[in-house]
């Protein structure tokens, strides 16, 4: 799951704007950039965070214009959009083909075949794209948002609802003499201070309700767990399908915990156990290497990664050690901690049947599949075999373990890996699968290690129908998951009621929306 909201929108601005990023700076002033200039709060506020560093002359460049290409790259980064195959070898036409599938634009706004890609973007152009991708169901009053516009005739016709909108949401203001120039550039400062707007208005949105009439029985929890470790033994890969000692087909469906420097008390005994009594066979133990996590305090997070990888083999329930990078986005920034990491545990398990290894969850930024993952695994991985030959490894791709298409393109060579693919129902839909489908038919084997009811962004309400159509295809396919998350967050993708306690056994009531809609699919 991604903590991603205004760090990683820093992030992405960094690098599509051409910045740099120094990790961790903070502090630091721009040299162009002075209290009392109307982008100082936006800016400043990035800066603020350590992720917006500048150029090298200490300048921010806030007059410089956004191109059509830069600002759709940031826009689908923000909604977690991933590229499409693109019509040209231009670095954003991935994200810009993705986003016109989307229908955040028409073919003639923004050729896919390349001309314009790199022209600076008209402001209501920008607006529309904004307003699609972030707050699509925003609306404004034509009387009294067009009366805020002193230039509103200039505005083309077409663009008239989401600019209406975006002014009724605050997104837009216009600027001194009450203009918003509809068909002018938009600079740098701009784009900052309306990426951060939409992704604040966003986050006040009420979340939708899921309709109860939909929502699924849950059944009542069990003992002891069925299809568990004692039943199927050492697991293994027979061309794209999990299987278990036998060779028969397999299917883990099980949960993810959130952090464990956060939310580790829902990986104790007890809720394991009471996730095993829903039906459940195996969990994933999410331990993330960023934010305050193992880089931060490894004695203390192995510890607690130990005693819940234990606590699931005596539920019998299958565990998925997650080596968790999500802000350090490439994996090849710490590859000798994780050697280090998976070595210790791998010599630790090497003979229980029950562990798997994922060893990179969430590749991102300027990540390759080529020049960054694969060689990170093929080192991660031989380590791992050394102590556990026959374990199953999983292994993730760029743009958050989204690319499987790269993977099946350049398969890491070995026995028993399987490739991890990351969705949220309320972002991803049939294009997402349509590439699982494709990477399959080239022999890949898939597993999807997180997913969620939710938006990527872990809010927005539940997507039943949406989440439906993604567990009808999974199990169609017999793949494996694991959800996101075991946790009483207060975020729709959290699986409990916020405040139920991680010391007693749950009931349905315990479950929040999103729990109950995966509960139910354990046994499916």
């Amino acid at each position: 799951m991604k903590p991603w909201g205004r760090v990683c929108l820093a992030v992405c601005l960094c690098l599509a704007l051409g910045l740099s990023l120094v990790p961790g700076r903070a502090g630091a002033a721009f040299s162009d950039v002075k209290t009392g200039q109307w982008y100082y709060d936006a800016v400043t506020r990035m800066e603020s965070e350590g992720t917006l560093a500048g150029y090298p002359d200490g300048t921010f460049r806030p007059n410089a214009a956004i191109s059509r290409a830069e600002f759709v790259t940031i826009t689908a980064r923000l909604a977690g959009l991933s590229p499409s195959t693109g019509q040209t070898a231009h670095w954003a036409a991935g994200s810009l083909q993705a986003a016109l599938e989307a229908g955040w634009y028409d073919w003639d706004e923004i050729p896919p075949t390349g001309e314009t890609f790199d022209q600076p973007i008209p402001r209501q152009l920008a607006v529309k794209i904004l307003m699609k991708a972030i707050l699509p169901d925003a609306a404004g009053d034509y009387n009294t948002q067009s009366a805020k516009m002193r230039d509103f005739s200039a505005l083309d016709g077409r663009y008239y609802n989401a600019v209406l909108a975006a002014y009724a949401a605050g997104i837009v203001t216009g600027d001194n003499n009450g203009n918003f120039r509809p068909l002018s550039g938009l600079s740098r400062a701009e784009a900052c201070t309306l990426f951060l707007r939409a992704e604040d208005e966003s986050a006040r949105q009420p979340v939708r309700p899921a309709d109860p009439a939909i929502l699924p029985e849950v059944p009542e929890p069990v003992d002891p767990v069925r299809g568990g470790v004692s039943e199927n033994g050492w697991l293994q890969v027979k061309g794209t399908q999990l299987c278990n000692q036998q060779g028969k087909p397999v299917v883990l469906r099980g949960m993810s915990s959130h952090g464990m420097q956060w939310y580790g008390q829902y990986a104790n005994a007890q809720s394991i156990r009471n996730t095993a009594a829903f039906g459940a066979n195996v969990f994933r133990v999410a331990m993330y290497t960023g934010e305050g996590g193992y880089l931060s305090q490894p004695d203390a997070i192995k510890r607690q990664v130990i005693a819940a990888v234990d606590a699931a083999i005596q539920a019998d329930l299958y565990v998925i050690l997650d080596w968790h990078i999500l802000s350090d986005g490439n994996p090849r920034s710490h590859t000798a901690q994780a050697v280090a990491f998976f070595t210790e545990l791998s010599k630790r398990y090497a003979h229980s049947p029950a562990v798997l290894y994922e060893i990179c969850n969430e590749p991102n930024g300027n990540v390759t599949w080529s020049g960054d993952v694969k060689p990170y695994a093929e080192t991660v991985v031989k380590a791992i075999r050394a102590n556990s030959p026959q374990s199953v490894i999983l292994i993730g791709s760029p743009t958050w373990s989204q690319d499987v298409h790269q993977a099946a393109a350049d398969p890491v060579a070995g026995t028993n890996l399987m490739y991890t693919l990351h969705f949220y129902a309320g972002t991803h839909g049939q294009w997402l699968r349509d590439r699982i489908t494709d990477a399959q038919a080239k022999g890949l084997p898939v597993f999807v290690s997180e997913w969620g009811a939710s938006r990527a962004d872990g809010g927005g309400g539940v997507f039943p129908a949406e989440t439906k159509a993604w567990l009808d295809y999974l199990n169609s396919r017999d793949i494996s998951w694991c959800n996101w998350s075991l946790c009483d967050k207060n975020e729709t993708s959290a699986a409990l009621k916020p405040g139920t306690p991680a010391t007693r056994s749950w009931t349905a009531e315990d479950l929040s929306e999103s729990g109950r809609i995966v509960f139910a699919a354990f046994g499916q």
